[in-house]
């Protein structure tokens, strides 16, 4: 084989294999090559809206939290952008998402490693030289090309998800496309949001302070019994941490689907701020005792839709705690319904050494590998884990982390440290007794 053979193939550049590019730069014994369909990097772009910003601190980087000395850290990023004081006068913790965007692209410019344009078409395993045979379509020229490789990171996303009886077109919109739609969605007469987090606040929020100018009625439903804060508190985020997701790990199948569904409000509410911004803007438009053609409602499933001979839609709802059906007419309804894992059809060339659950999710163990026949060859899973490693799984928080356990198999050595104490709480007594 003349072919050059990688150490690792990243499929799908997000911030998780992005990292994995960053931190691998400077490891001598790990060849890597990371390949994307896309024509360049962009992160969630139809939500990129002026005003909002990261829900992490700027600290998750790519890098930091596992190679503070890297050369693809946020604060590198501001010092060749000559940024660096106006940050430091900023003074604040979480930075606008655009930034965290251009930040992101500033990198995979950098990476030599990283390849746009590159759409994964077929996976297979070569058992005659161990290893992995990642075959691509050159989206510009539509040529197809073949890379091999030792192991193989999925780092593939989500995509945006509806209802069943949901379709994307003229007057339905998921949230995930607002910013692309913003201008057309604008000159509706009514507009209606649906869902309960943190893209459904910031789609209405950003609709609410456009309304004076525009004049359209705005609708915010949620089938959620309130529209609650995210948890944020201190002790509250540790458990996005190493030590939680080894706890987490470790418990039996139906504990952690059990505890999955009670733990909504550490990643799936509206951070206080955004809360805080909605209600400020509302008391603003009332002032004067104006008249308001604006309705937040909480306990209201959105069940089912059709079109009117209008050309709008009618939306059938219920309320959830008196079981009272109603039916209101919309000119436009955003979905801020939520994300599924992307597809992976790709992967059926490798099926046979894959292990699934009942639900058909990979087996993921805890160093984050696909569970499988072969030995030492691995394919490791970026942000498809969450039913085996806990909630943390799509935190930019410990995609570093995540990345030095992945580089340091790879490597074969301990080129990050993995620290094993990382929070002041105790999730597990390791020892039953008393304390005296």
């Amino acid at each position: 084989m003349t072919e050059e053979i990688y150490d690792v193939v990243g499929i799908g550049i997000g911030p998780f294999n992005l990292g994995m590019a960053a931190l691998v730069e400077n490891v001598p014994e790990v060849n890597g090559l990371f390949l994307d369909e896309n024509d360049r990097f962009e992160w969630h772009g139809g939500m990129l809206l002026d005003g909002t910003s990261l829900q992490v601190p700027f600290l998750a980087d790519l890098v930091t939290l596992a190679d503070p000395k890297s050369p693809y850290s946020f604060l590198q990023y501001l010092q060749e952008k000559e940024r660096l004081y106006h940050f430091y006068f900023y003074e604040k913790f979480h930075i606008p998402r655009r930034e965290y965007n251009d930040y992101c692209r500033w990198a995979a410019e950098k990476l030599s490693s990283c390849r746009f344009g590159q759409r994964v078409v077929q996976v297979d395993f070569l058992k005659e030289n161990g290893l992995y045979k990642v075959e691509t379509e050159n989206t510009v020229a539509g040529k197809s090309e073949c890379f091999y490789s030792r192991h193989v990171v999925m780092g593939t996303g989500t995509t945006p998800a509806l209802p069943s009886w949901m379709e994307k077109g003229r007057s339905v919109c998921h949230s995930a496309d607002y910013r692309y739609r913003r201008n057309e969605l604008l000159q509706k007469q009514s507009i209606t949001v649906a869902g309960s987090g943190q893209s459904a606040a910031e789609v209405f929020l950003d609709l609410l302070k456009n309304r004076p100018e525009y004049g359209f009625s705005l609708r915010w439903y949620t089938r959620s019994s309130g529209f609650f804060p995210m948890e944020y508190s201190k002790l509250g985020l540790e458990h996005f941490s190493p030590d939680y997701t080894s706890y987490f790990y470790h418990l039996d199948p139906g504990t952690k689907e059990e505890l999955l569904q009670k733990q909504d409000l550490l990643y799936k509410g509206i951070s206080a701020d955004t809360i805080a911004a909605v209600y400020d803007e509302l008391y603003e438009q009332t002032i004067g005792g104006e008249s308001r053609d604006i309705v937040l409602q909480a306990n209201t499933e959105l069940t089912s839709m059709e079109s009117t001979p209008a050309g709008d839609i009618k939306l059938f709802l219920k309320e959830v705690n008196y079981s009272t059906e109603y039916t209101e007419e919309t000119e436009a309804l955003i979905a801020a319904t939520g994300y599924q894992p992307s597809p992976q059809p790709f992967l059926k060339g490798i099926e046979a050494y894959l292990q699934r659950d009942e639900r058909g999710r990979l087996q993921i163990d805890e160093k984050y590998r696909a569970v499988q026949a072969e030995k030492n060859r691995h394919v490791f899973i970026q942000n498809g884990e969450m039913h085996t490693h806990g909630v943390g799984a799509p935190d930019l928080g410990l995609g570093a982390h995540r990345n030095a356990v992945i580089i340091n198999q790879i490597a074969n050595r301990d080129v990050y440290p993995v620290r094993s104490e990382n929070v002041f709480q105790q999730f597990k007594r390791e020892k039953a007794g008393v304390i005296v």
